[in-house]
């Protein structure tokens, strides 16, 4: 997508200008390791977008973009130290390379240095920027520990996985496109429309995500195939089968479900309730009703639709992709 270009280039822009040149090295250039990495950088391109839209000035949301993508990185670090996850992007991960001690550190650090990210903007801005900043990741913690805590939770609800990635995933990219929109000066209720338009597209990326950790093409998806069933996981395309499931495969899921094994048998015999299930049909159906309440936020609105029309297309390229 195009469009799309313009928006990284600034992104990556930034980051070379503003890369951390502070003392201790040992500190820092951990930090710079991470978001040299690159990937997609979407989350402040969201910030870039919703700015636009609204008609403001991007130079005004260049650091706050940045601050998102630092925090997002900041988590990423923490997250992999979690799970002790060896690789990041196809690198090593930062506690593989210098230790979880210098891990949690420099993954605090790229936090703080968020905040601060945010201080050039007028007051009143500011302050809407920071509340909506600090709750959204107040809320990411909580969806981080609803995930763990599902790995040994028995009775997971489908709203309580819908909660899960909503405060995992869904709210920071509702809360980049929010933030653009108020540096942009939009009203409340506008600004309020991006938020849930991002809320619902972040969900939908989820449950997609999920979707391909079994379904999707592993060469281009670039990760282990149905790593959710070896780690159990009670992703969305678990729930959806044990409620469609037979007596006889809810107590085989259960079985599989109770222990960590790299068993083949496990990952073919939940495959198999899977698709007599056809939660893979059931999870795309999802996946669209959540696009659709998405872009009906977008509709929402008050602006010609030609420039909403990069929106519509970024929530259709995340939710078409096969990596």
């Amino acid at each position: 997508m195009e469009f799309l270009d313009k928006y990284q280039q600034i992104v990556a822009d930034a980051i070379t200008k503003y890369t951390f040149k502070d003392k201790p090295a040992e500190l820092y250039e951990p930090m710079n390791y991470i978001i040299s990495h690159g990937g997609k950088r979407l989350r402040p391109i969201m910030v870039l977008m919703a700015c636009d839209l609204f008609g403001g000035d991007l130079r005004e949301a260049i650091k706050p973009a940045l601050a998102i993508e630092f925090f997002h990185n900041f988590t990423l670090i923490h997250d992999d130290i979690m799970d002790e996850a060896p690789l990041r992007r196809n690198k090593p991960t930062i506690h593989t390379l210098h230790g979880i001690n210098v891990g949690i550190l420099s993954g605090d650090g790229l936090m703080l240095k968020a905040y601060k990210f945010f201080e050039d903007l007028e007051p009143e801005i500011f302050k809407a920027c920071i509340r909506i900043f600090t709750h959204t990741g107040l809320l990411l913690c909580e969806g981080q520990q609803y995930d763990i805590n599902f790995e040994t939770q028995k009775d997971v609800t489908f709203d309580d996985y819908i909660r899960m990635i909503t405060y995992k995933t869904g709210v920071l990219s509702a809360s980049s496109f929010e933030i653009g929109a108020l540096i942009a000066k939009a009203n409340f209720k506008d600004a309020k429309s991006i938020f849930n338009f991002g809320k619902h597209i972040g969900i939908a990326f989820q449950i997609m995500d999920d979707y391909l950790d079994v379904f999707g093409d592993q060469a281009q998806f670039g990760k282990k195939h149905a790593g959710d069933i070896y780690e159990n996981k009670k992703t969305v395309l678990y729930l959806m089968a044990r409620e469609h499931a037979t007596e006889e495969e809810r107590k085989e899921l259960d079985y599989w479900y109770s222990k960590k094994t790299d068993n083949i048998d496990k990952v073919y015999g939940v495959e198999k309730i899977f698709r007599r299930t056809k939660v893979d049909e059931k999870a795309l159906r999802l996946i669209e009703k959540h696009n659709e309440i998405g872009q009906s936020y977008l509709q929402k609105i008050d602006i010609p639709e030609d420039k909403k029309k990069p929106f519509a297309e970024l929530a259709n390229y995340l939710l078409r992709r096969e990596s």
